[in-house]
């Protein structure tokens, strides 16, 4: 009788009381602290090539007549700022040239060269696809300034700084916890007025819809 008690104890004990090599996992499982947090960055800079395309029409007191604006590449820089994982707000910079020639009307004739600093701020909403794959979409201003006004067969001219509204959609794909690499496409709006005189003397105002398409692409960098 006795030796029947003690293997009762016994199986009892190993299969209640002792754990088991599953229970002992699950418990350091339960216990084991948790995974360090990805690294949280605040500030980011881009630089990119762009190609800045107008989509231009003017409408200028000379019946019928129009304008042509080329396409131009230029670096730019921008740089972010990240509330959170889905908000920034990004500033771009970048200058442009691009020469002025006459449509329609006035084919044929050369209205210069101007340069272009259009200073933009976009508020963006970011999408964490993956760690590493990024798409954002974003809309702003623009106020953009004009100088250095070539007035070619004219006797002058002169464009109104002015602001607009932009578009914007791209994404970053990260290499690495801080390099990736960005493209990104924005729609600009921008009309400035524009005063200028012929060479004999007449006076030409209007509104010239300069209105870019901006795509580029480069590198981009967290910290």
């Amino acid at each position: 009788m006795k030796k029947i008690l003690s293997a009762l104890i016994l199986g009892t004990f190993f299969a209640f009381g002792a754990p088991t090599s599953q229970t002992a996992e699950a418990a350091d499982a339960t216990f084991a602290p948790p995974p360090p947090p990805a690294p949280s960055y605040k500030w980011m800079i881009r630089a990119r090539g762009i190609a800045v395309i107008p989509d231009e029409e003017a409408d200028l007191s000379i019946p019928g007549s129009d304008v042509d604006i080329s396409t131009t590449f230029v670096p730019e820089v921008d740089i972010s700022y990240f509330f959170n994982e889905f908000f920034a707000l990004e500033l771009i910079l970048a200058t442009t040239p691009h020469d002025v020639d006459g449509e329609g009307s006035i084919a044929g004739l050369d209205m210069g060269e101007v340069w272009l600093l259009p200073p933009t701020l976009t508020a963006q909403l970011h999408l964490p696809i993956t760690p590493n794959f990024k798409p954002y979409v974003g809309a702003g201003i623009n106020y953009t300034i004009f100088f250095n006004e070539d007035s070619g067969d004219l006797g002058t001219i002169d464009y109104d700084n002015s602001f607009g509204l932009a578009l914007q959609a791209g994404v970053d794909i990260f290499l690495d916890d801080r390099w990736g690499i960005n493209f990104d496409v924005k729609k600009i709006w921008l009309s400035p007025d524009v005063t200028a005189t012929t060479a004999n003397g007449v006076r030409v105002t209007g509104e010239v819809d300069i209105d870019p398409w901006i795509v580029g692409g480069g590198v981009s960098y967290r910290f």
